[in-house]
């Protein structure tokens, strides 16, 4: 066999190996980075890393353990060189007035929503999707963000991957009580950063899929007083690129009557799930007569109605999500 041929055999092997770490990596490292985008980069440099180095891999830890003490070590140096991903909500106090058409804070970097379609095969456990769909939770992305990378990455593996502590530590050359310690403070900032979760419904509860098609169906008809009517009393809306925010069902209505289309048919909402919530591709009907991508909605939905609604301004995200750039018509519009 020739050194070609042994290279290739070597390829194959690793791929075989590797590839189906592949999507749970690439959740992970969106967990670190808060950007979909970031985290395809990011995982594409672990495997070329992984490659380089696959043959000095001695097995001592398992395959899994090694690509994600990679994965950590590479986003922890590409945390070093970047900005903290945020939403508008972390920037300043809502307001109170929808602002100017087209205003945008481009020198900041938004966080982005995860497609669960990138998390590939959902675990059998009902247990396990529960807690799979926890840990990508939108608050807790935008919240993981605050956290310094170490601690980042320890809670994301010890609370979120559920990762024994030494094993933890093995990867981030902690001792198992630094890994607690990490731990116990990164909790601490977390839980005043992120909103109690407890009365957030399923997404199989069908009280969940009743109430969004009642939200689908007014925010087409354009019919904001039904939409608010769905949103509990201190609701929140954001629109990323867009630097203002909104609480309130009054404040969050006067932002629709200023920016929804007065028509009905202007606007289709298209079911999507991110971050382990329900989510809508919203359409716009453009002056061309044609329905064109605008925004990824994710929603936050309780018990008590829909409390949080995040807009992704951004029409590339729609390709994760296997949404189309231009909807075709479903009906004839009334």
């Amino acid at each position: 066999m020739t050194k070609t041929d042994e290279r290739n055999t070597g390829a194959e092997e690793f791929a075989r190996l590797t590839d189906p770490f592949r999507r749970e990596l690439l959740a992970y490292c969106y967990r670190m980075l808060g950007s979909v985008h970031d985290a395809e980069d990011l995982v594409q440099e672990v495997y070329l890393r992984a490659w380089r180095s696959y043959g000095a891999f001695d097995g001592r830890a398992s395959l899994r353990t090694w690509l994600y003490r990679i994965a950590t070590n590479t986003c922890l140096n590409a945390l070093q060189h970047s900005s903290r991903r945020v939403m508008p909500s972390g920037l300043a106090s809502p307001s109170d007035d929808p602002p100017p058409p087209g205003m945008r804070a481009p020198e900041v970097t938004w966080l982005e929503p995860f497609s669960e379609r990138l998390t590939g095969r959902a675990p059998d456990d009902p247990a396990a999707i529960v807690a799979s769909r926890a840990g990508l939770r939108l608050a807790l992305i935008a919240a993981l963000q605050y956290l310094p990378g170490k601690q980042r990455a320890v809670v994301i593996l010890r609370d979120v991957l559920a990762w024994p502590a030494a094993d933890v530590a093995e990867m981030l050359d902690m001792t198992g009580a630094g890994v607690n310690s990490t731990l116990l403070r990164a909790r601490a900032r977390l839980e005043r950063l992120v909103p109690a979760s407890d009365e957030i419904t399923e997404p199989d509860d069908p009280v969940r899929r009743e109430l969004l098609d009642r939200f689908a169906r007014a925010f087409e008809a354009v019919d904001i007083p039904a939409i608010t009517r769905l949103l509990t009393e201190q609701a929140s809306w954001e629109m990323p690129p867009v630097p203002h925010w909104f609480s309130g069902r009054d404040a969050i209505a006067r932002l629709l009557g200023d920016r929804l289309a007065r028509v009905p048919g202007g606007t289709r909402l298209v079911p999507a799930v991110a971050n382990g919530q329900p989510a809508f591709g919203m359409y716009i009907r453009r002056d061309d007569g044609v329905l064109r991508a605008h925004s990824i909605q994710v929603l936050t939905v309780t018990r008590s109605g829909i409390t949080h609604i995040s807009s992704f301004i951004d029409e590339e995200l729609f390709a994760y999500f296997d949404l189309p750039l231009v909807l075709a018509e479903a009906e004839p519009l009334p």
